[in-house]
């Protein structure tokens, strides 16, 4: 069995064992390590600060000169590794212009390819749960063409500039 297939079933076990419906990862964490599970290494104080610049990396909001819409500088674009095994990262600011448009092009496909799976997985949840759930239970998120609603946000980003 592989660990995620462990880990799964020990969640199954937690709510088994505490009745929730509602799984806090923490608490299922404190009672794996009280029932003798081991802890993963902890990180290397380069990983956890790599972790911090990476968050801030994501956060970086940045606003168009001519629209005043916001927009993220900084992207992941991925990068060909030695081992060619772990995909790894870096991050490219769209603002600098030795960035090569093939390096952000990589980096909005990798973004639309993780769109994408949400949306599909989305709806594979979505369907399950209205497969097994009476019709006064039904939930419907439309989810196969997001266009309008990206057209719904981008035009209220317009109506927040003029009440400005």
């Amino acid at each position: 069995m592989s660990k995620v297939a462990e880990r799964q079933k020990f969640i199954r076990y937690w709510k088994e064992t505490t009745g929730e419906t509602e799984v806090d990862m923490l608490e299922v964490a404190k009672l794996a390590l009280k029932m003798g599970w081991a802890a993963p290494p902890p990180l290397s104080k380069e990983e956890l600060l790599a972790k911090k610049f990476k968050h801030a990396a994501r956060q970086d909001i940045r606003y168009d000169r001519k629209t005043g819409r916001p927009y993220r500088g900084y992207h992941a674009a991925p990068k060909d590794n030695d081992d060619g095994h772990q995909p790894s990262f870096a991050f490219i600011d769209i603002d600098d212009p030795k960035t090569k448009p093939d390096r952000f092009r990589k980096a909005c496909v990798l973004r639309r390819e993780q769109c994408v799976g949400d949306v599909t997985q989305l709806r594979l949840d979505q369907l399950h749960w209205n497969d097994t759930r009476p019709d006064d239970q039904q939930v419907d998120v439309l989810t196969a063409d997001l266009e309008f609603d990206v057209e719904l946000r981008m035009a209220s980003m317009d109506d927040d500039e003029e009440a400005a």
